[in-house]
This record gives C-alpha cells, structure tokens and sequence, in this order.
C-alpha cells in the first residue's frame, strides 16, 4: 500500500508540493493558503520563528469513513493506497464531507454541475509505479511517496536519530486506524493535527451502530403488532358490548 512522509523539519516552506499538484491536477491558481476545491494540497505556517510549515491534505485513510459512509460507492479506497472519487456516481449528499475526521472534502458550491473535491494521491501515476507530484517536486525530501511500511520505518529512523526535534509520534501510523499519509516534526507542530481521532477506524464504530438496527427494527415492529393487537382487541370489546347493550335495551320495551 502507497503512502506519502511528510517531515516537518525538512519543510522550507517553497510550496513545490501545492504548485505540482495544482498543475496535475489542472487547479487554477488561486486560493494558495487553504484546502478548497481549487487547492487539493496547502501549506500552512505553524510558527513564524522557527519557520515550521504543515502540510494540509487528505489523509487517504486505510479504511475511509468518506467511502463507508457513500451511500453510492462515489469514494472507494484503491488497493494501491489512495481513496479516490467517481463524479459520475455522485448524488451530491455530501456524507463523505460529515464522515471525515480531518475535515478535508470540498464541495463546488459555486458550480451547475458540483463536484466534492480532494487530493486522490496521483492514482494514476501511483498505478503506474511513479511518485506523486508533490513528492517529485520537493526539493528537501521533506515530502517522499512510497511504501506504507518502509516509509513508517523510515520515520522512525529519523526520529530515533535525531529525537530532541521531533515528537516521538508519526501522526497517521495509528489515527483512524492508520492513514497513508503519515506526518512527524516538532511536538509544537504535531500538537496542532486532531488530537481527538481515535486510533480505532471509524467505520467499525458507525458499522456497530448500523449492525444493531435489524434487531432494533424487529423488536420495535413487534411491539407496533402487540399494540395493535391490544387496540384491536379493545374495540371489538367495546363493539360487543355496545350491540350487547342495544339489543338488551331493544328486548326490554313493552
């Protein structure tokens, strides 16, 4: 499974990464600071002294909630890593955008005919056993593709080799089950990224959720049939003894 590294200490903050990916992608050049539907990647400027800079983009989860929760099957994780998405599939409910843990999906909300955007992980260069553009296009190795596994080791090489700059946490390794983009740096930096993403995937807890509602279904529709029942049965009661009182005051008259 294909994976990015993105290392903080190495970032010099040049935007290669966001310029190769707005020209493989065909973006326009617009919205450079922030994740749009224009921008599937942006840089951001953790800390003006020590000039830290952070990567924001799809994480490419190793099981998405985006794609559990399609109802369309418009997202779908790829065998080789990346999660990418089929316009032609799309209704536009926008689940994928409330799924996601790391906030990522844009929508066209400007658009006749609106897409959700997001960084797809170069599938096709990826498929076609190339790097990303980004990774290709950074000049420090700050941003490296390759291997899940390898590029995990090669995280905690660098950690261990050099551990009053980094955080001993490769943010990703473990997230929502573990992610393919996987990022280390400086404590100050890594304290920034979500905090509260479980390290457990999130379609196994929306999936214990959804397991329960057959049973949940038969227990409430055995209850309406009961109830049923029950005022049925009291109106054909109440119908007996409404004839029983007629017919008796009927026979009563001279």
């Amino acid at each position: 499974m294909n994976a990015i590294l993105f290392d903080v200490n190495e970032c010099v903050g040049c935007k290669a990464c966001v310029y190769a990916c707005a020209k493989e992608n065909e973006l326009p050049d617009t919205d450079l600071e922030i994740l749009s539907e224009h921008r599937f990647t942006a840089l951001e400027e953790i800390n003006e002294d020590e000039e830290w800079y952070l990567r924001r983009m799809c994480m490419h989860c190793v099981e998405p909630s985006c794609a559990s929760a399609c109802p369309v099957g418009a997202l779908k994780k790829t065998p080789l890593g990346p999660v990418v998405y089929d316009f032609d599939k799309c209704i536009g409910c926008r689940y994928c955008m409330v799924a996601c843990p790391f906030n990522v999906p844009r929508y066209e909300w400007d658009s006749m005919t609106p897409r959700v955007r997001k960084c797809q992980m170069c599938h096709e260069r990826v498929a076609a056993g190339k790097s990303t553009a980004c990774a290709e296009a950074c000049p420090t190795g700050a941003t490296k593709s390759g291997e899940r596994s390898a590029l995990i080791a090669e995280a905690w090489r660098r950690i261990d080799s050099n551990p009053d700059s980094y955080a001993r946490h490769v943010y990703g390794e473990k997230e929502a089950g573990g992610t393919c983009v996987l990022i280390i740096g400086p404590q100050e930096v890594i304290d920034v990224l979500n905090p509260n993403v479980p390290n457990t995937p999130l379609p196994h807890r929306t999936w214990f959720v959804l397991s329960q509602i057959p049973a949940a279904v038969a227990v409430v529709g055995a209850g309406l049939v009961g109830v049923n029942w029950i005022i049925q049965r009291r109106m054909k009661l109440a119908s007996n003894t409404k004839t029983s009182t007629c017919e008796h005051t009927k026979g009563g008259k001279p």
